[in-house]
Parts: C-alpha cells; structure tokens; sequence
C-alpha cells in the first residue's frame, strides 16, 4: 500500500525535456540576434556571453546550427527567467516606442487635416510649445503636402517629438 507522502511528482517525460531545450535554444538565438547594446544590458555567464559572441561570428549553417545547440546546452545549467525578463522588458519598451510613434503620428496629420481644432489639443498636451512656431510648421506642411513634398509634414512631426521627449 502507498501513502500519499510515497507519491511524488513524476520527472518530466522526454518530450516535455525536449520542449524545454527547444524553448531555450530558440532563447539562445534570441540572444544571438539582440543587437549589441541590448545583448551588453542582459547579465549573462561569461561562458555564455562568449558562445553567443562566437554563434554571431559563425556564418556556415552547420558550424551555427551547433554552436546554437551549444548556447542551449549551456542555457539549461542557468536560471533564464531573467534573460525572459530582460527580453521582455525591451519587447515592452519597443511597443510603448512603436505606440508614441504612431499617435505624434496622428496628431501630426490630424493638424495638418483640421488646423486650429487639433492646434488646442497640442496646446492642452505640450502646454511649453511656442504657439507661433507650431502654426508656421502647420501651415509649411500643408503647402508642402498640396505640392506632394515630405519635407513640412516631416518638419512638424521632428517638432512634435521634440515636445513629447521634453
């Protein structure tokens, strides 16, 4: 008869430890695609800083091929939860950058379409713009947009990125 303290969780079975390694293989090349200050940012064992700097030295498909397995060889003796958590941190960051982008972006071609009715919300965000310097930009960016140029509407967003960064 067993008791319940002889019943203990079973090992993960082969294709769960397969997984597993495949999960951070793939979390390896991960990490050999970061560019370099990105990949500097992340605390890594020098075993592995090094594997990753020498997978990005490797170009035959083979030679990579095992030097990526390699990476993920030495990645299961690690804790990579805060490789995960440093990744996910710059995916996060590059949305946030991606979604300011895209709404100075809006705002930008909001001003151009409708003018003075989007000028007061500018004004309510960026209460520090120079009101005259914004108007001049909107009015380039018209002409230059009627005349199929970039140069005015790029202008304005330049101008609008320099407020939302202030």
């Amino acid at each position: 008869m067993h008791s319940e303290s002889d019943k203990t969780e079973a090992p993960p079975s082969k294709t769960q430890r397969k997984r597993e390694a495949d999960a951070l293989q793939a979390l390896g090349e991960t990490l050999v695609g970061l560019p370099e200050a990105r990949l500097a940012a992340i605390e890594l064992p020098d075993r592995l800083r090094e594997a990753v700097m020498e997978a990005r030295r490797i170009k035959a498909r083979g030679g990579r091929r095992r030097q990526l397995q390699y990476i993920g060889k030495l990645m299961r003796s690690i804790d990579a939860e805060p490789i995960r958590a440093a990744l996910d941190d710059f995916t996060r960051r590059d949305r946030r950058a991606a979604k300011a982008f895209r709404q100075l972006e809006a705002l930008r071609d909001r001003l151009i379409a409708e003018g003075d009715a989007a000028l007061g919300e500018v004004l309510e965000r960026f209460p520090h713009c120079d009101r005259q310097h914004l108007r001049q930009l909107m009015r380039q960016a018209r002409k230059d947009q009627a005349a199929d140029k970039a140069a005015g509407p790029r202008a304005l967003f330049r101008y609008l990125r320099s407020l939302s960064e202030e």
